[in-house]
């Protein structure tokens, strides 16, 4: 099914940390594009995950985001899904909603791994950063061209509802008006 299925969906937030955040071409924007998304997701059901690349030298994850207690993944090779156990983290059978940075080495690496680890990927372009915006749009373009989906926030989180008659329509629609 070419729709993203809440039901077979994992949002997947890649290294939004607090020392690379300000590093980043429109850090702000990624931050709050992923608030948006990770609190969809929690209203909807859908589980989290976050990666922390290096933590010791980048930081946690951003407060704004928040992680639940063992929901960041630490890591030091730059693709999650090459780091020892992350796949066994994901739930079998679902779809990754990925958001992060840096597009052009971790989530880069990562959407790879998830491909050919036989997982969907859904890159969400307004929720993905890098320090320069044209190594964020060669990856977005890479990661196309080797079957990864490219989205957006609002595509992402209607597709999630499915119906302006969800139970959670007005609560999830705030997030993003």
């Amino acid at each position: 099914m070419p729709l993203i299925d809440p039901t077979r969906s994992l949002l997947l937030v890649v290294d939004v940390q607090v020392r690379l955040m300000p590093a980043i071409a429109g850090g702000a924007d990624v931050i709050a594009q992923t608030g948006r998304l990770t609190e969809a997701a929690r209203l909807l059901d859908v589980p989290v995950l976050f990666t922390e690349q290096n933590a010791g030298g980048l930081g946690p994850t951003v407060p704004d985001l928040a992680p639940e207690p063992g929901a960041a993944f630490p890591k030091m090779s730059f693709g999650a899904a090459q780091a020892p156990g992350f796949l066994d983290r994901l739930r079998e059978g679902r779809d990754c909603v990925v958001t992060g940075c840096e597009a052009h080495i971790c989530v880069l690496q990562t959407v790879l791994g998830l491909l050919e680890a036989g997982r969907r990927a859904y890159v969400v372009r307004d929720a993905v950063g890098s320090r320069r915006t044209e190594n964020r749009d060669a990856a977005l373009a890479r990661m196309a061209a080797h079957g990864a989906e490219i989205v957006t926030t609002e595509m992402v989180v209607f597709e999630w509802l499915g119906t302006a008659r969800h139970r959670r329509f007005r609560e999830v629609v705030r997030l993003i008006k």
